[in-house]
């Protein structure tokens, strides 16, 4: 038959290159042709191997064989992260994120999904100005009228220069996180949460790249406080 004809071929063509025996040629044909393709855990993750390898010491396949070896497949989203951080000594940011990496790696929530079911939409953006401007230009009402014209979102908490979170008009929830990268530099991280569909956190990521790209806009076009003496 031709698949057996062509396994023929195969093997002789190993057996000239590895100068193996035909019958060991041939196992390693089969073994290679039945063995399993090989996971990609970073793109199940959403995150470089390399990112997460250097911030925790690990890579996704080593992190993800210790999650597996204490069941945390089984585990709350929760107990996952504290394991994370209080055996691994993972940082808390990063216990969060190497939690939903291997959560989306065992198919417990796809990407943007939350492991309740729900969606969520993240971005983050740097900016060329300190951390205080940047979180006045968050919490000052007619400063975020500028680049979030059209959505009036309530403040229901806020921590100065460090999160805040909005309830959206829809009744979704927006967490924001800020953090200075130098004197003249700072960045915030946005997740939309509690959105329904696949198709509403794929739509809020778009609008929150456009409207950080406003605000980046608005803070170069700002006259800049001049320092009181």
């Amino acid at each position: 038959m031709p698949k057996h004809k062509d396994l023929k071929r195969k093997v002789r063509s190993r057996m000239h290159k590895t100068g193996e025996s035909y019958t060991t040629a041939r196992m390693r044909l089969v073994e290679k042709k039945q063995a399993p393709p090989a996971v990609d855990h970073a793109a199940l993750a959403g995150m470089s191997d390399d990112a997460v390898r250097a911030r925790t010491g690990k890579g996704w396949s080593e992190w993800t064989a210790a999650l597996d070896a204490v069941g945390a497949a089984l585990k709350p989203h929760r107990e996952i992260a504290r394991h994370l951080h209080d055996v691994h000594g993972v940082p808390r940011w990063w216990s969060q994120m190497v939690t939903v990496g291997y959560e989306r790696i065992r198919g417990l929530r796809e990407m943007g999904q939350r492991r309740g079911g729900g969606y969520e939409a993240s971005k983050s953006k740097t900016f060329a100005v300190p951390l205080t401007r940047l979180y006045r230009a968050f919490a000052a009402p007619r400063e975020r009228a500028r680049w979030l014209a059209g959505f009036d979102p309530v403040v229901r908490k806020a921590t100065p220069e460090k999160t805040m979170r909005w309830a959206w008009q829809d009744g979704t929830s927006v967490e924001l996180a800020f953090v200075a990268k130098g004197p003249a530099k700072s960045q915030v991280a946005i997740q939309h949460r509690k959105l329904a569909a696949k198709a509403d956190a794929e739509r809020m990521k778009e609008l929150w790249a456009e409207r950080l790209g406003a605000l980046g806009r608005s803070l170069e076009s700002a006259p800049r406080r001049k320092k009181t003496r």
